[in-house]
C-alpha cells in the first residue's frame, strides 16, 4: 500500500527522450546476471521519473528485451504526474505514487531502483538518509542507482549502492566533441559534486584523467575513441583501479570502486 505521505520532495520534472540511455545501456550490459538470477519476475523501480514518463517507458522497453517478465514500476510523489502517466501503461509496466520508501504491494522488494536527477536537488547531508531508506527496501541482491546527467544525456554519472553500502561510481561521456573529461564534474552525483576540490579523491581522479587526456592528444588523429582508450589505459597504469575492460571504455564509460573515490580518501596527484 502507498504511504500516506511519500518520503521526499517533488523533483523539478525535467526530462527528455533518451536522456538516461547511458545508464540503461550499462544496466543491461553489466547487470544481466543479477536481473536473470531471480526465479520470480524481478521488479525494477524508476524513482522520480519527472513530468513525463518517457524515460520509464524506455527503461521498460530495454529491460524487457533482456528478460520478458521483468516488471517496471514508475514512482512519483506528484499525484498529477502519476495520473498523467497511467494511460501509457503497458504489460509489465505500472505507475504509482511514492518516494524513497518505495511503496510496493505485498512486501515486494525491488531488485533495482533507478533514481536519476532526484537527489541532485537535495543537500549533501540528506543523501545518506535517502540512501538508507531505499536500501532498507531493496531485495537482498538489489541495488540503488543514484545518478545525475545533463539535459540531453551526453554526460552522466551514477553511484551503485547495495544494501550494505555504495560499491562503485560510473562516469559516461558522449565522446564526440569532448574537450576534456573533467567537464563531467558538474554532473557528479550529490554525494560527490561538492568534493571536487584539492585533497579529495574524485578531484585527484579527474585531474589525472585530464592530464592523461592531454598526453593522449596524438591519438586524436585516429579518432576520439582511440584517444579516450589511451586515456583510460594511462589512468589505470597510474594506479586507478578501473573496472571493466576496453569494450566499456570504447563507449565513453569508466567505472571505479567506491573505495577509490569516496569522500576524504586521499590519493596521489599524478600518473
Amino acid at each position: 500500500m502507498a504511504s500516506a505521505k511519500p518520503v521526499g520532495v517533488i523533483t523539478r520534472g525535467t526530462t527528455h527522450p533518451n536522456r538516461l540511455r547511458r545508464c540503461d545501456r550499462w544496466l543491461v550490459a553489466t547487470q544481466a546476471r543479477r536481473l536473470h538470477a531471480p526465479a520470480t519476475p524481478p521488479v525494477v523501480v524508476d524513482l522520480g521519473y519527472g513530468a513525463s514518463p518517457i524515460t520509464t517507458l524506455e527503461l521498460h522497453e530495454r529491460l524487457r528485451r533482456l528478460r520478458r517478465d521483468i516488471r517496471v514500476v514508475g514512482l512519483e510523489i506528484d499525484p498529477a504526474r502519476v495520473a498523467d502517466a497511467q494511460p501509457v501503461g503497458r504489460e509489465g509496466l505500472t505507475f504509482a505514487r511514492g518516494g524513497f520508501e518505495i511503496p510496493l504491494p505485498s512486501g515486494e522488494r525491488p531488485l533495482v531502483v533507478r533514481a536519476f536527477n532526484v537527489l541532485r536537488q537535495y543537500a549533501e547531508g540528506e543523501v545518506p538518509a535517502a540512501w538508507a531508506t531505499v536500501q532498507g527496501r531493496l531485495a537482498a541482491d538489489g541495488i540503488l542507482i543514484d545518478g545525475t546527467c545533463d539535459e540531453l544525456g551526453r554526460l552522466a554519472t551514477w553511484i551503485t549502492v547495495a544494501p550494505a553500502g555504495p560499491t562503485s561510481l560510473t562516469l559516461s561521456w558522449r565522446l564526440a566533441g569532448l574537450e576534456r573529461p573533467s567537464v563531467i564534474a558538474e554532473r557528479l552525483p550529490k554525494a560527490l559534486i561538492h568534493r571536487n576540490v584539492p585533497g579529495e579523491a574524485i578531484h585527484a581522479f579527474l585531474t589525472d584523467l585530464d592530464r592523461s587526456w592531454a598526453y593522449a592528444a596524438g591519438h586524436a588523429a585516429y579518432g576520439v575513441r582511440q584517444r579516450f582508450l589511451a586515456t583510460a589505459a594511462a589512468v589505470r597504469e597510474a594506479g586507478w583501479p578501473l573496472r571493466d575492460e576496453p569494450s566499456r571504455w570504447r563507449l565513453g564509460e569508466l567505472t571505479l570502486p567506491w573505495s577509490a573515490v569516496r569522500p576524504e580518501v586521499r590519493r596521489h596527484q599524478g600518473p
